[in-house]
């Protein structure tokens, strides 16, 4: 018979009204269920027991075998130490305690077997253990808490009111006691056969009570697996739900827009990855169901061109396509990219953004529901309600993760049926990370650069080489190209930020003085118009040189700048410093980014900046930054919630999260309903799951 585990916490005998409260606000307890899945942070390896003779003068803990023999009091500067002799059949040693005198004294027996465990110290020519745990030989070995003490996640509330790691180990052997340490399984059969896994209710018991190093190994794994398992599962189950359900509209015919753009008018011939991408989105067009798919690929590797090749392909088949990117500079580079291919092919396309006028937007709404405008491109303006479509076929999302899940769905709800779904992203996002957070979305990756493309050269200055590199930019300058100079900004101290923009604008302008220079200068604080101002100038080299803040960070194409200097880059995040990087090396030329920083560096620091110069690669870049910052940083709020884990790591488990995905995704393809007897219970674990958020609400 098994438990009811979504009993509420309160009903654990030891736990009581009290203690329920404060295990539910601290640790989030609320049931039975909760406090089975609140796994130890680190474990006290209680396995070996130590002869006093061989102590080590180190810190660690030890426990040790032997009875008391007598008790002296010493006096100090402020009352008494109390110290006991312990010994064993090896030697002796002191164990000492600055307080509780009485109860000590009164509790102890002399010349029984204790074991007792604590730290260690050498004075005197003799080890001592301040304040050391003890129990009665016997008791220790009946006790259930097995060799290795785990040590649980806590917090000083807690431990303040008295819930110290003992309590919770208690209670923790009360809920085995209550359960019989029977918990119902949540893998198959044939999958724990194959992967030689321990079953549900032996990793339980051996997560919280582990005898020994290797007991504890396979629990982990069991509970790593099954974790990852059934995120994956849900994912798998969700992309082929999806596939099942939402019927897309079929693009049966590749006709007249994308062939002649293909024969006549592409300007340079197609990578292999560019090539292997566009014919896994047509494969997805004419499938008969909805597609669903993330395009990643590295800054200038030609997603652009995937995107207008498969917006033609939606145009073959009398359908509209939308592009729509996250800021206005973004988009209207978007739109000066395709107008002219548009032109020629006799496409009509227009922009929509925040800066549209009133008569602009009127024309707009009308051809589009008319069906006579064929490719939109804006930003957050295409979600107005007033924009509809006649018939959208395609849309396109530019670095999605700009956009939370209400603002997507609402380009979904244009249409009597959604559209194609393309979303394209220039931040690479690690493999591992891919699975997890995007493991329902069909994955393409261009990962080559175009011909002709150099990769950019990368170095590390510091400060007090500034002369010398102000002399390499004014070279680079003879040379008739352009430089870009970035100063971080960071929301928390905006003025101080500023203060270095501005002051970094006056040292620039004294070393390279006008007329011979011109200087452009873009900043947050700055009205959209001057901004676009200053970019034009820029674009259309009136100015040699921008000074700018993270604004250029998305979607400035200027080929014939080959130079950024990025100052303080130690202040700057990989994935960011890998961003702006990308601003240069547009053009045929060679291009150099600079990084800039004082000479004290943090240690993450380090590792980034030499990652920096050492690698264009973005998606070796990405796992680097995934080891420094973790998932929840990379992914930001709005999609950390997916990897809320609470025994697996995305970084250090990889392989473990690999297998889980392969073994779910063969689980799936071999029986999507999961019908088959053995999977009854991966059936039943999945419906659970379905019905509580957490994952690991369910899970036992």
């Amino acid at each position: 018979m098994y438990i009811n585990l979504q009993t509420p916490i309160d009903y654990l005998k030891g736990v009581g009204p009290n203690r329920a409260d404060l295990l539910r606000k601290e640790l989030g307890i609320h049931t039975y269920q909760d406090l089975i899945n609140l796994f130890p942070n680190r474990y006290l390896d209680r396995t070996r027991y130590y002869k006093i003779n061989d102590l080590q003068r180190n810190t660690a803990e030890v426990q040790i075998i032997g009875v008391v023999t007598g008790f002296k009091e010493l006096p100090q500067k402020r009352g008494k130490l109390l110290v006991a002799t312990l010994k064993d059949d090896t030697g002796a040693m002191d164990l000492v305690w600055f307080r509780g005198h009485k109860w000590i004294r009164e509790s102890i027996k002399l010349n029984t077997k204790y074991v007792v465990f604590g730290k260690t110290n050498w004075f005197n020519g003799v080890f001592n253990m301040p304040h050391p745990e003890m129990e009665l030989l016997d008791d220790h070995e009946n006790n259930l808490r097995s060799a290795m003490q785990p040590i649980y996640p806590s917090t000083e509330k807690l431990t303040n009111k008295g819930i110290t790691n003992r309590v919770v180990n208690n209670i923790m052997q009360q809920l085995f006691l209550e359960t019989k340490g029977k918990f119902v399984e949540t893998l198959s059969e044939p999958l724990l056969n194959e992967l030689k896994l321990t079953s549900k209710s032996e990793a339980l018991f051996n997560i919280h009570f582990p005898k020994n190093q290797e007991l504890l190994a396979k629990a982990q794994f069991r509970l790593k697996f099954e974790e990852f398992f059934y995120i994956q599962l849900q994912l798998i189950m969700k992309n082929l739900i999806h596939k099942s359900k939402i019927k897309g509209f079929t693009f049966e015919n590749v006709g007249n827009y994308f062939n002649t753009f293909f024969k006549d008018l592409l300007p340079f011939d197609l990578t292999t990855a560019q090539k292997r991408v566009i014919k896994e989105i047509r494969a997805d067009l004419g499938s008969n169901a909805q597609m669903n798919r993330l395009l990643q690929g590295d800054v200038g590797s030609g997603k652009t061109i995937v995107a207008l090749m498969s917006m033609l392909i939606a145009l073959d088949n009398d359908f509209q396509a939308c592009l729509m990117a996250p800021t206005e500079i973004l988009s209207v580079q978007h739109y000066n990219s395709l107008y002219e291919i548009c032109k020629q092919l006799n496409i009509s396309i227009k922009l929509l953004t925040g800066s549209s006028t009133t008569l602009e937007r009127r024309e707009i709404h009308q051809s589009l529901e008319n069906g006579e405008l064929q490719i939109l491109i804006g930003t957050h303006a295409l979600l107005e309600d007033k924009v509809k479509f006649k018939n959208l076929g395609l849309a396109i999302i530019d670095e999605q993760h700009r956009f939370g899940v209400a603002q997507r769905s609402k380009l979904w709800k244009k249409n009597t049926s959604p559209p194609h779904i393309l979303i394209m992203t220039a931040t690479p996002i690690p493999r591992t990370l891919a699975m997890s957070v995007y493991g329902d979305l069909d994955i393409s990756i261009i990962d080559e650069l175009p011909p002709g493309r150099q990769p950019v050269k990368t170095v590390h200055r510091y400060d007090k080489n500034r002369l010398k590199v102000f002399r390499f930019i004014k070279d680079e300058i003879k040379k008739g190209r352009q430089v870009y100079i970035v100063y971080p900004l960071i929301q928390e101290s905006e003025t101080m930020d500023y203060k270095d923009l501005m002051d970094g604008y006056a040292s620039i302008e004294r070393d390279f003085p006008k007329p011979e220079y011109q200087i452009s200068i873009v900043h947050g604080k700055m009205k959209a118009a001057d901004k676009d101002y200053e970019m034009q100038r820029f674009v259309r080299g009136e100015t040699q040189i921008m000074v700018a803040t993270t604004v250029i960070e998305v979607g400035v194409n200027v080929p014939n700048a080959s130079v950024i200097v990025i100052e303080s880059a130690e202040r700057f995040g990989l994935s960011q410093l890998h961003q702006l990087r990308g601003r240069v090396g547009r053009g045929a030329e060679q291009s150099y980014c600079i990084l800039m920083t004082g000479h004290k560096l943090s240690n993450d620091s380090k590792i980034r900046l030499e990652t920096m110069t050492r690698t264009n690669d973005g998606f070796e870049i990405a796992e680097v930054d995934l080891r420094l910052r973790g998932p929840g940083d990379i992914m930001g709020t709005q999609q950390s919630g997916v990897l809320n884990l609470r025994i697996a790591d995305v970084v250090k488990d990889k392989d473990i999260l690999q297998s889980a995905r392969y073994y779910a995704k063969n689980i799936l393809n071999s029986d999507p309903s999961l019908s088959r007897p053995e999977h009854k219970p991966i059936l039943n674990t999945y419906k659970q799951l379905s019905k509580y958020k957490n994952i690991w609400n369910y899970i036992s």
